[in-house]
């Protein structure tokens, strides 16, 4: 007997859905309420940056500048689904509020609107391009505005097989006129006309829906037969040729690379999350992208370390044993540092087989490895009697800070800094090679770019949503996730679907965190100064709170060279490091944020509180150098070539920053480096993912997830103590040939 239903959710949604007369609706992009900052705001803030800078001696050419790179409203489908009530959302949030949150609850200094091109239709995509100008035409002088709002999209690629994966990557654009950015975003799926259901079927959905008071839903249904009507663009055309409202597709990298260069814009284009095991399916290797087909180094100069969906910077080498050296998946036997969740699955099989006989307990158990190792991060729905806390930290990287949930290590940002394309080499024999700077920022999916600011309103600061109550999470599992929980005989196989990997959030829930932000070192305010430091790499990324870094090598080809440079010496290379932690809190918002915006808009948008520095800085407790020498041949073993840390270097306990250099003397090779700054330990929302409870072995014995709905209290944060900390930008140092 079948122990998972089909999703009856879509099919109640999606079958039962409305209208068919009449243009479909277009979501409205709302209305941006605050007005810009006050001049003497942006310099008591650029003052407290110079003062910081001056402590530790910083150069003072540049100014640090903070913003967030990803930021999702409910104009995604995704951020959508999470807004509705089955799973305690807070209903809309358009884009009008992501620039009022940036301005007045997080205090950025700029941020980039990134949507799903899946479901923004060009005229959502038209509705943002207003929005955003609308957010700058309030940011005062353009030559030194409040703050600086960029266009982009998210291209979200996901496939069932490491052959057809690719991953997400967000594509931003420095100019907002109509001749400085494409005309429709461009999606990594086709909408295919031969798998949509015919439109009556949408109208009578959400009719049904309105007859039911569901408004939500209904709005929702709306939203997907709007975007059902859009006829596909046609292939192989050029794109300033294809007509004006057509859903444009790019199937790989390469082809929306082809795309940009057609539309001619300068653009960025950001790999982001590419660790998450939760979009990734086993086995994934960082280097089938390393072609210079489906990597271009002039787009793609930026890779996102870190996110409100974990820390994909570390590589961890007993993460990756679920691959042979033959590339098959195999499931490995658990270690110190970590429990397979198909070793763990055969082990809850085994207890669930009471007085079968044991060749059928065996049976069982063999199926429940196998189909848990094929599902990836969906295994847990192989064995779908069971509960989240059943399953302990299987599968998750247990020494890793603020860790993406399932971690890939062959997506690491480590990873991808270690390996190269022999077969692709440049004029020097050098094979072709990733050159990221690092960023990090929010993938916050409620319109509240940098959220980080404050350890606070964890259901919705963080992408955490689960269902309110427990009638609502059984018809969660049974209509959207297909599990019947009545049958609990034996494993079943996981049927992918995308509808289900929205929803299924449970195991998910204690790896989503307030998010990064991204600085830049900018020579001014305006727009073209932050692109610049952007392009040019000059940037790093804070797992939340405003640390102020610097990181320079002192004796380069040029003399001093900042973070993200590329040089080519024989001398041992020398380093410094300058952090300064970032400011304490005060509680509540500051007076001009509760005169800009109504108490209900900071209430709701804010949740109460919104960045409100203090006198006092947190100390930087030390700096931690990793040193990566890449590949010199190919095959060369991946883990011998990764120290983190290669050095600790501890700082005085002086609140005023950290000041500290170092040289390698053993340079032989061609070698990156980069630094984290790491601040003294203060609470994080699921600073401990899972909570774990250990015996006097230290063994996983029990997890305490932190669940975004009712099976956690709305007011239990789930704090523990964490160092926070600021990545910077690696130095790449070739060795002269």
């Amino acid at each position: 007997m079948s122990a998972r239903a089909g999703p009856r959710w879509p099919a109640l949604l999606l079958g039962g859905i409305l209208a068919g007369c009449g243009e479909p609706p277009v979501p409205e992009a709302g209305r941006v309420l605050g007005a810009a900052a006050s001049e003497a705001r942006l310099e008591a803030r650029a003052t407290a940056r110079r003062a910081a800078a001056a402590s530790v001696a910083a150069p003072a050419d540049k100014q640090i500048l903070f913003g967030d790179l990803h930021v999702h409203t409910t104009f995604s489908i995704d951020a959508f689904l999470y807004a509705l009530p089955i799973l305690g959302g807070e209903g809309a949030h358009p884009p009008a509020d992501a620039c009022d949150f940036a301005r007045w609850c997080s205090g950025l200094d700029f941020f980039s609107i990134n949507d799903h091109a899946e479901g923004l239709s060009p005229a959502m995509w038209r509705s943002t391009r207003e929005s955003i100008r609308e957010c700058n035409a309030r940011a005062g002088d353009p030559a030194a505005p409040d703050l600086v709002a960029f266009l982009g999209w998210e291209w979200t690629q996901v496939g069932e097989t490491p052959a057809d994966h690719y991953g997400h990557k967000n594509v931003i654009f420095p100019g907002l006129a109509d001749d400085e950015v494409p005309a429709r975003p461009i999606a990594s799926i086709r909408n295919d006309e031969q798998a949509r259901p015919p439109l009556f079927v949408f109208g009578l959905g959400a009719a049904a829906a309105r007859a039911a008071g569901a408004d939500a839903y209904a709005e929702l249904v709306e939203r997907m037969r709007h975007l059902a009507t859009l006829p596909s663009c046609p292939a192989d055309v050029d794109t300033r040729e294809l007509p004006p409202d057509c859903q444009e597709s790019a199937e790989t990298p390469a082809v929306l690379f082809r795309k940009l260069d057609e539309w001619g814009f300068p653009s960025l284009v950001i790999p982001h999350g590419l660790a998450w095991g939760t979009h990734t399916p086993p086995g994934y290797d960082f280097a089938t992208q390393l072609d210079r087909a489906q990597h271009d180094p002039a787009r793609q100069t930026l890779i996102e370390v870190a996110s409100g969906h974990g820390n994909g910077e570390e590589y961890r080498a007993a993460l990756d044993a679920f691959v042979t050296p033959d590339g098959e998946l195999t499931c490995p036997a658990p270690s110190e540092e970590f429990l397979p969740c198909c070793w763990r699955a055969g082990e809850l099989m085994r207890a669930a087989c009471g007085e079968l006989p044991a060749e059928e307990c065996e049976r069982r158990v063999e199926d429940a490895k196998r189909f848990t190792l094929a599902a990836g991060a969906r295994g847990h729905l192989a064995l779908p009697w069971t509960r989240a806390e059943d399953w302990l930290d299987c599968d998750q990287c247990r020494d890793c800070f603020k860790p993406a949930s399932y971690l890939r290590p062959r997506l690491t940002a480590q990873y991808g800094a270690a390996i190269g394309n022999f077969e692709e080499t440049d004029a020097d024999g050098r094979p072709l090679r990733f050159r990221f700077g690092f960023i990090a920022s929010t993938d916050n999916h409620a319109g509240r770019p940098g959220t980080g600011y404050k350890q606070h309103g964890r259901n919705g600061m963080s992408d955490q949503r689960g269902p309110p109550t427990p009638e609502a999470e059984a018809r969660l599992d049974r209509w959207a996730l297909g599990i019947d929980a009545d049958n609990t005989d034996e494993p079943v196989p996981y049927e992918p679907s995308r509808i289900r990997e929205l929803f299924d959030r449970e195991r998910n829930a204690s790896f989503l965190y307030p998010g990064g932000i991204v600085a830049v070192h900018a020579l001014g305010r305006d727009r073209a100064s932050i692109w610049q430091a952007l392009e040019r790499r000059e940037v790093y990324g804070t797992s939340g709170p405003k640390l102020l870094l610097w990181f320079d090598l002192l004796n380069g080809p040029e003399g001093r060279h900042p973070m993200g440079s590329i040089v080519t010496m024989e001398a041992p290379p020398r380093f410094e490091v300058r952090a300064v932690g970032a400011f304490e809190q005060r509680a509540g918002c500051p007076a001009e944020a509760e005169a800009a915006l109504s108490a209900e808009r900071l209430a709701a948008l804010c949740l109460g509180e919104c960045e409100h520095p203090g006198e006092a800085r947190h100390r930087i407790e030390a700096i931690e150098v990793v040193r990566i020498q890449p590949q010199a041949r190919a095959g060369e073993p991946v883990p011998d070539l990764i120290q983190d840390p290669w050095r600790r270097l501890p700082c005085p306990p002086d609140p005023s920053g950290c000041r500290v250099r170092f040289e390698d003397a053993g340079f032989t090779r061609d070698t990156v480096y980069y630094v984290r700054a790491l601040q003294e330990s203060t609470p994080a929302i699921n600073g401990d993912p899972l909570r774990p409870e250990r015996d006097a072995e230290g063994r996983v014995v029990a997890v305490r997830p932190c669940f975004g709905g009712h099976k956690t209290r709305a007011d239990d944060e789930c704090l523990s103590p964490v160092r926070e900390r600021a990545w910077s930008s690696p130095i790449y140092v070739d060795r002269a040939r």
